[in-house]
């Protein structure tokens, strides 16, 4: 991962932001959020996009191919063959088809989130999974 985009000014000792082009970062601040039972409801409340994307999903129990539900600001609701413990800390990249984004070639999105539920529905299993922080790989 690329450095956190400051550098010390030898001259004055301040730090000094210093460009970085090819990745923006943005982190989703949800410490304020108050966990009923086993869901989110203030996470849960951001429009949903029913996307479905495949992605590589990496935890501490190894890794594994998923395909998204669906997409929101806050989170994702991924496809899985089991269920993961609420808590786990996961790592995942997006490739958002250029067409969705409007863009002249797929955007990569690096995304580190936690697990905040998991269902079974009508033969689904989904696992719910907050973001709480991303950035885009531009090409």
């Amino acid at each position: 991962m690329p450095n956190d985009g400051q550098t010390a000014d030898r001259n004055h000792g301040v730090a000094a932001q210093k460009e970085t082009p090819q990745v923006e970062r943005k982190s989703m601040h949800t410490q304020g959020t108050k966990m009923t039972g086993e869901r989110y409801p203030d996470l849960q409340s951001a429009m949903r996009f029913p996307l479905r994307l495949h992605a590589q999903l990496k935890s501490g129990s190894g890794e594994r191919s998923v395909e998204t539900q669906n997409i929101s600001a806050n989170g994702v609701l991924f496809e899985m063959d089991s269920d993961m413990p609420i808590g786990s800390k996961v790592d995942f990249t997006l490739s958002l088809p250029a067409d969705v984004v409007g863009a002249d070639a797929d955007v990569l999105v690096d995304c580190r989130g936690r697990v905040v539920r998991n269902f079974s529905a009508e033969g689904r299993r989904g696992v719910g999974v907050v973001i709480d922080e991303y950035r885009f790989e531009r090409h």
